[in-house]
């Protein structure tokens, strides 16, 4: 297998195992940061320095009113991963801790 294949098998497997894959409005804004509750993601900051629920991001991304990530759920619990590219520092993972209130 060439390094060119290993690399787009690398990148299609982690979107292969979400749910949807939302295409981005015009006017999408991306997640700048994560509130967590107890180590948990309740809710993303959005570029727009708004604060929404982990049901409300999914619901904006599902609307393509978010850019970048896509739709995975864990049991009956649906939350946003990352689109996999070559930049880590746009990973969710690797996005700061901000503290603030949910909007709800």
């Amino acid at each position: 297998m060439s390094d060119n294949s290993k690399k787009n098998l690398r990148s299609q497997l982690p979107k292969a195992a979400m749910d949807e894959i939302p295409t981005p409005t015009s006017d999408a804004v991306s997640i700048t940061g994560l509130v967590k509750e107890r180590g948990r993601i309740s809710g993303y900051q959005l570029s727009d320095d708004r604060i929404v629920s982990r049901a409300d991001g999914v619901a904006l991304a599902r609307s393509g009113k978010i850019r970048g990530v896509g739709i995975s759920h864990n049991g009956d619990t649906e939350y946003l991963k990352s689109i996999p590219d070559d930049t880590e520092e746009n990973n969710l993972n690797s996005l700061p801790t901000v503290s603030g209130r949910v909007n709800m």
